[in-house]
C-alpha cells in the first residue's frame, strides 16, 4: 500500500463534501508531477486530504478505490476515485509539519503549489503516532 497527499481548496471541494458524498472522482490536476502521482495510485492506497488556503492542514483520510487513469476530459491530466475514510481531529497543520523538522525534503514543504504527491513513510509514521485511534 502506498500513501499520497491530495490538496484541495475547501471553498471548491472540502472534506465536508467528501464526507457527505462518501466517494468522489479526484480530477482537475494539471501539473505533470501531480498527474504522475495520480497515475501511480492503486485501489487500497490511502490519501491524506489537505485543505490549502486559510488554515493549511491535513484534515482527513481517503482510500483510493480505482486506479489512476487518464482524465476523459483532458488528455494531459489523470483522475482517481477516492472514498471517505474519516476526519483527522485536530487537523495536522502545515506549520506543525514544518516545525517537526522531519520533512524538509518532502514536496509538501518544498513545492507549496504541488497539488498531489506521494507521502513519505516517515510522514505516515508521524501521522500514526499523532492519531493512534485512526486507522492510518
Amino acid at each position: 500500500m502506498q500513501y499520497f497527499l491530495a490538496k484541495t481548496d475547501p471553498e471548491t471541494y472540502s472534506i465536508d463534501n467528501l464526507e457527505k458524498e462518501k466517494k468522489t472522482v479526484w480530477d482537475g490536476v494539471r501539473n505533470p508531477q501531480a498527474v504522475r502521482a495520480i497515475r501511480d495510485m492503486r485501489p487500497g492506497d490511502k490519501v491524506f486530504i489537505y485543505h490549502s488556503g486559510g488554515l493549511s492542514a491535513v484534515v482527513g483520510l481517503a482510500k483510493v478505490v480505482s486506479e489512476g487513469r487518464p482524465d476523459p476530459k483532458n488528455d494531459k491530466s489523470a483522475v482517481a476515485e477516492f472514498e471517505f475514510l474519516g476526519r483527522l481531529d485536530p487537523p495536522a497543520t502545515l506549520a506543525e509539519i514544518k516545525q517537526s523538522g522531519l520533512f524538509g525534503e518532502w514536496a509538501l514543504v518544498r513545492q507549496g503549489r504541488l497539488s498531489t504527491m506521494a507521502a513519505p513513510e516517515k510522514f505516515v509514521e508521524w501521522m500514526r503516532e499523532r492519531y493512534p485511534k485512526q486507522k492510518i
